[in-house]
This record gives structure tokens, sequence and C-alpha cells, in this order.
């Protein structure tokens, strides 16, 4: 892997870390709140309106007149 052994991929991780650690729990719960809004919006079905346009016209026309 790009000719890096264990010990240089850990310091670099380690690296990471270190520069990141302050952030990290930002991250997790911005990924968390991410993943649980996609698997909400998966599970909801889908509010598509298929009233033909002429049918929307006609209700907004008796709402206006009321």
């Amino acid at each position: 892997m790009f000719g890096l052994g264990i010990w240089e991929l850990l310091i670099i991780f380690l690296i990471i870390v270190l520069l990141f650690s302050r952030k990290l729990p930002d991250i997790g719960e911005g990924l968390g709140k991410g993943i649980r809004n996609f698997r909400k919006s998966m599970q909801e079905p889908d509010e598509i309106d298929v009233t033909p346009k002429e049918k929307q016209d006609q209700e907004k026309n008796r709402q206006t007149k009321s």
C-alpha cells in the first residue's frame, strides 16, 4: 500500500487523531444525524401530489369564493 508499513500507517493515524480529536465528536454527531435522517426518509412513503391540475384549480377557486 504505497510502500508504507504498518508502523508508518499507525503514526499517520495517531497524528490525525491528535489533530482532529476536538472535532471528532462533532463529526460523529453530524454523521449520525445524517444517517438517521436518511433512514427516516427511506421508511416514509413518498408524498407525491397526483391530483390533476384542473381539480387543483377548481379547489382554489372554491376556496377563494368562500
